[in-house]
């Protein structure tokens, strides 16, 4: 564009070729522009570690992990910069740094799944709108999937009627997170759960404005924040609600209650837990395996049965 600085145009050619490798770059971009300005309003024109800093750190109520994750970007850039720039000063790792701790998971009791499946059998559509029973019907249909795929909400949303083969019994999730994209096989029942909703659906919008395969009231594709606020309702009518001071029940904890009870059960049932992880990770489309292994820490039985069987190993060597 005219009127850019060098620094701009390097920010916009380097988002290109991350893009064209398939990465998002939400914020990325954003950042990196705002960078540059920065740079670029004080008469700068290459990055310095100084700099970085002190751009990283703005503003000065952010958290500490917002400011790590602002110097991790330049740093990417900078390193990308300096393969033909050697006067680039390249942040070293770890000058602001912050190591995030994940939460356990909030997961589910079967009976909590049934609550939750009562209550939204029970919804109306309220608000003047015509009750056509579909509200009931997609978030009913929605949760269960998520129960027993793992899916993030992101991705059952996303799914269109040519995702859902319900002759072979595969969904395939296009683009999930990190662009990656993948098949995930169901049960019979769960493609009976499918083919039912569905047919509930079509009965109801014969000519629908999206392709879509789960809708709202009036027809249009799910939105996120819609199913997100909904399911909080929910969690209210069924009584399911963490206890004080921790993570109130989230749609992403069905996928932390399918990988925990896969895990759980791998264990009790003597399988080979190490052997069976990457299957694991595949199939929940984890970019690294070390978020699949998460999961023996994050979980006190987990984490117990994983001791045992070590003890096990341990007495019979």
């Amino acid at each position: 564009m005219k009127g850019e600085s060098a620094l701009c145009v390097m920010v916009d050619e380097y988002v290109s070729l991350r893009r064209g490798l398939g990465f998002k770059c939400g914020n990325e971009a954003r950042w990196l522009h705002d960078f540059a300005l920065y740079l670029e309003q004080r008469g700068i024109t290459r990055v310095t570690t100084a700099e970085a800093v002190r751009w990283a750190t703005r503003p000065a109520s952010a958290q500490p992990a917002h400011w790590a994750a602002r110097l991790r970007v330049v740093r990417r850039f900078a390193l990308h910069l300096s393969s033909f720039d050697e006067r680039t000063e390249v942040p070293p790792v770890g000058l602001l740094p912050f190591y995030p701790r994940r939460r356990p998971p909030y997961l589910y009791t079967d009976d909590q799944v049934r609550k939750l499946l009562v209550a939204a059998r029970q919804l109306r559509a309220g608000n003047g709108i015509r009750e056509n029973g579909i509200r009931a019907k997609t978030l009913i249909t929605f949760i269960g999937l998520l129960a027993v795929t793992g899916l993030r909400s992101s991705e059952a949303i996303a799914l269109d009627d040519q995702h859902v083969d319900l002759q072979q019994g595969i969904i395939t999730v296009r683009e999930g997170k990190y662009r990656k994209s993948r098949l995930v096989p169901v049960q019979p029942s769960t493609v009976r759960a499918l083919r039912d909703y569905a047919q509930a659906r079509d009965r109801v919008f014969r000519r629908r404005p999206t392709e879509g395969f789960f809708v709202g009231w009036n027809g249009d594709r799910l939105h996120v924040d819609a199913v997100q606020y909904t399911f909080r309702q929910l969690c209210r009518r069924a009584g399911v609600q963490a206890d004080p001071g921790h993570r109130q029940p989230r749609l992403h904890d069905f996928r932390h209650r399918l990988a925990v009870r896969a895990l759980i059960h791998w264990y009790r049932c003597g399988a080979d837990v190490e052997h069976h992880l990457p299957t694991l990770s595949t199939y929940l489309g984890h970019v690294h395996i070390a978020d699949t292994y998460w999961y023996l820490t994050a979980v006190p039985e987990l984490l117990r049965l994983a001791s045992d069987r070590l003890e096990r190993q341990r007495r019979n060597a």
